[in-house]
């Protein structure tokens, strides 16, 4: 019979970390300063033995959030990174909301800049769709390519998972967003171009920060005590548990 005096068991202490919550916080300011200021520019430069390159400037940035789910997802795990996307979104989507409403206020007279901000933040429920979709569908394909590659490796060959994961992750963010965006707006000739130089700057981009990278997942696993393997992890982009 059990002993109604018995001490309850006493429940494992959830762990906790030092610098999750700034690197999450780091996540959300580049992915919005990206997505809000990047977008609505497209560049063009001559470049020697290359030719004319013409690219989303806000590609100069965006990769960093790249560079942060790997970092999260190499040091706390998919379902830490999991939780970080999703907040990610979750800004993203307030953001858009936020600058829509800013954007239909009815400007005072002698105010005279509401075309041009209306260039700037007025982005068509269409763009803003396929931000958050390629957003979400990338990102989450990154982070479940570079866990299931650290599981598949037994941890080996750091390099090789993030460019690997990172390949996949940016292609598919890419095939959503440009097409969902602009086709039909845009030449297919400029949405091709666009696209391939794109996906290019983003791959390269992580190809340079690559040291950079390696000191910081060394240091965050040292400083963290952590070393997270997705063995038994449930990789449903759906769930927020840990």
């Amino acid at each position: 019979m059990e002993n109604p005096s018995a001490a309850p068991q006493a429940q494992p202490a959830r762990r906790t970390y030092r610098y999750y919550d700034l690197a999450m916080a780091g996540f959300v300011c580049v992915l919005l300063c990206s997505n809000l200021i990047g977008p609505a520019k497209v560049a063009e430069l001559d470049l020697p033995l290359i030719g004319t390159f013409v690219f989303g400037a806000g590609v100069l940035f965006f990769p960093i959030s790249y560079v942060f789910g790997d970092i999260l997802t190499e040091v706390y795990g998919y379902a830490r990174a999991r939780k970080v996307v999703w907040a990610g979104f979750g800004a993203l989507a307030f953001a858009s909301f936020m600058a829509w409403i800013v954007v239909q206020l009815p400007p005072a007279a002698g105010w005279e800049n509401q075309a041009a901000y209306e260039t700037i933040f007025g982005a068509t429920p269409r763009i803003v769709a396929a931000s958050l979709i390629a957003f979400w569908a990338g990102e989450f394909v990154n982070s479940y390519v570079l866990a299931r590659m650290k599981v598949w490796s037994e941890g080996r060959s750091l390099w090789l998972r993030m460019l690997g994961s990172t390949g996949v992750g940016q292609g598919v963010d890419t095939l959503i967003f440009y097409p969902v965006a602009f086709y039909g707006v845009w030449s297919n000739e400029l949405l091709l171009k666009v696209m391939f130089a794109n996906y290019l700057l983003k791959v390269g981009w992580e190809i340079a920060a690559l040291p950079f990278t390696y000191r910081i997942i060394a240091w965050l696993k040292r400083a963290e005590q952590e070393d997270y393997y997705d063995r038994r992890t449930d990789f449903n982009p759906f769930t927020l548990k840990t």
